[in-house]
């Protein structure tokens, strides 16, 4: 689907027509350069490549920098494909927030916050042992049993226990735009989307 790359600003509150208080997410939305077609012909599909958020040229390879150089920009921290957009572009032309409409409909894709090494009761929400009593110690946040001893002898895949968590690409869909600043390429989003301020985000339509 057609999209933008974003930054997530952080989150806010605004007031609609009727005077409700409604939670929203401010994301800086392009404005995005495309660096490279995709065409049937060559690639196989027909896709374009967008780059967001300059990055310093000492800090690109060189392959980098004539990659970018080719659509007339510096090189970009964050590049990602979009597919299906509904004009056709040339290389080097920038792409904006007046992509998206007041009222429209978006997935915002993102990386989640980083939680560590977390419990089940953290990671998995498992409520634990209800009671401390009758002499109980110390497992009130375990996870019980996770397999028979007998039989199968082992524990099965996929069986819910502490672990890394967060992390995660995650997708929030159909949330409504709320607002678009043009002159500030700021979108505003209902509800909270994926990551922590200053991550970046894919918006698609």
């Amino acid at each position: 689907m057609s999209g933008l790359i974003g930054k997530k600003i952080g989150m806010t509150s605004i007031f609609d027509e009727n005077g409700k208080n409604i939670p929203c997410t401010v994301i800086e939305a392009g404005p995005c350069v495309v660096t490279q077609v995709r065409t049937k012909e060559v690639d196989g599909y027909h896709a374009f490549q967008l780059g967001f958020d300059d990055k310093a040229e000492k800090h690109a390879t060189k392959a980098a920098v004539g990659h970018f150089k080719k659509a007339g920009t510096v090189a970009k921290k964050k590049v990602v494909e979009f597919q299906e957009f509904e004009t056709e572009y040339k290389l080097g032309d920038l792409i904006t927030v007046d992509l998206f409409n007041e009222g429209e409909f978006v997935d915002v894709q993102g990386v989640s916050k980083g939680k560590g090494f977390q419990g089940v009761v953290k990671r998995h929400g498992f409520g634990g042992v209800g009671q401390a009593t009758h002499g109980q110690h110390n497992r009130l946040r375990a996870p019980g049993s996770v397999g028979a001893s007998s039989y199968p002898s082992r524990v099965f895949k996929g069986m819910r226990m502490a672990g890394r968590t967060g992390g995660d690409n995650v997708t929030i869909q159909n949330l409504r735009v709320l607002k678009v600043v043009a002159d500030k390429n700021l979108l505003l989003v209902k509800g909270c989307v994926p990551g922590h301020k200053n991550s970046y985000v894919i918006i698609q339509k």
